[in-house]
């Protein structure tokens, strides 16, 4: 009898429906599908994998979503906010060790303050690495004109994880109120890719009340707004949020895995020259669950440089690996896992997302189309 799956991938573009059939195969399908991805990895990326030393440099938060163990409404937490000489001493580690590019993720906050500090930032860092140090934001939603004072003063790639595409579970794990916009949160999105930044989203998978259905819109959704870079990975629980009194919905963590990398597997394959991140989130489940991302289509990770005293505290779902590891530590580790997952780390390259490339010299031979 021949596979429904073989011959969904032999096409080139998939209906919803068909993706639902891809993210609940089994067996010798769910074998092929990790192959088909595999090798359009090797074909369109190699078998590489660039990293990005990450900068958690503050769990101060403006939002309250209902998953998240750094939501402002959680008292059971030690907040922190390194110093700008903290941050620029972990760029610094970043550049002597040839990591490429580095990612500064904080909580969600919007004030002139943080607009200024982070402009500031950026310029110090540029100035510290001769202009050769890659710089991610992750710092949430802003308004357009941040975004294009951040970009101006060197930042090019942005990551803001939309989480859940389906409008109604977005609702569902987040509060209901201004503060928490899906509509503003696409405005966002859009607003970074127009002023030229590789622009990532992503998901969680494996969240109460979610189906297969959602997630097979949210691969729609990531292709049909033709994103870069996407970080995804499966819903860890923490203990001091209102979700947690949905873990009776929830899909056992084993299963929220192998989700995750079917929807990465799919991904790879529909998109297949984008960047896509090997989550630190997969470690917590499986001890080499990074490498099983990377054998399938992930192609970034993202070292822990945050200073060690804090990093216990940025703490977004239990159980978060790598918290006691020194930056060292860190990267000798991950040099092994990429190893052992047949792949190579590429240092002092920024890793830029190809698919950005392209999609951007598309857009400049409409313009002169059009003029």
């Amino acid at each position: 009898m021949k596979s429904i799956v073989k011959e969904i991938l032999n096409r080139e573009s998939y209906s919803k429906d068909e993706l639902v059939k891809l993210l609940s195969c089994e067996g010798e399908d769910r074998t092929f599908l990790f192959m088909k991805s595999a090798e359009v990895k090797e074909k369109y990326i190699g078998r590489k994998v660039w990293f990005r030393g990450l900068i958690e440099f503050s769990n101060i938060c403006g939002k309250d979503c209902l998953y998240c163990g750094i939501r402002k409404g959680n008292k059971n937490l030690n907040r922190y906010n390194l110093s700008d000489d903290e941050i620029l001493d972990a760029a610094r580690f970043a550049y002597v060790n040839r990591y490429g590019s580095i990612a500064l993720q904080s909580g969600e906050l919007e004030s002139p303050f943080v607009t200024e500090r982070i402009e500031n930032l950026l310029h110090r860092i540029k100035v510290m690495s001769n202009g050769e140090l890659g710089i991610t934001l992750s710092v949430g939603e802003q308004e357009p004109e941040v975004y294009r004072k951040w970009f101006d003063a060197g930042a090019h790639r942005y990551l803001l994880r939309i989480e859940a595409t389906n409008e109604s579970l977005y609702r569902k794990i987040h509060p209901e109120d201004r503060n928490h916009d899906f509509n503003r949160r696409l405005k966002c999105l859009k607003s970074l890719q127009d002023i030229g930044y590789q622009t990532g989203t992503g998901v969680m998978i494996g969240l109460p009340f979610q189906t297969l259905d959602d997630l097979a819109g949210d691969l729609l959704f990531m292709k049909e707004f033709d994103i870069d870079m996407c970080g995804m990975g499966p819903y860890i629980e923490h203990a001091d949020t209102p979700l947690m009194a949905s873990t009776a919905d929830l899909l056992p963590l084993e299963e929220r895995f192998d989700l995750t990398l079917r929807m990465i597997a799919i991904l790879r394959i529909m998109m297949k020259d984008i960047n896509i991140v090997a989550a630190t989130a997969l470690q917590a489940i499986d001890p080499v669950g990074r490498e099983k991302a990377v054998k399938i289509g992930a192609n970034i990770i993202m070292p822990n440089i945050t200073p060690g005293r804090y990093r216990s505290s940025y703490k977004l779902y239990d159980n978060k690996p790598c918290t006691d590891d020194s930056a060292e530590d860190c990267q000798s580790c991950l040099e092994a896992r990429v190893s052992l997952a047949d792949n190579e780390i590429v240092y002092g390259e920024w890793g830029d997302s190809r698919h950005y490339e392209r999609r951007r010299r598309a857009e400049g031979a409409g313009l002169r189309a059009k003029g």
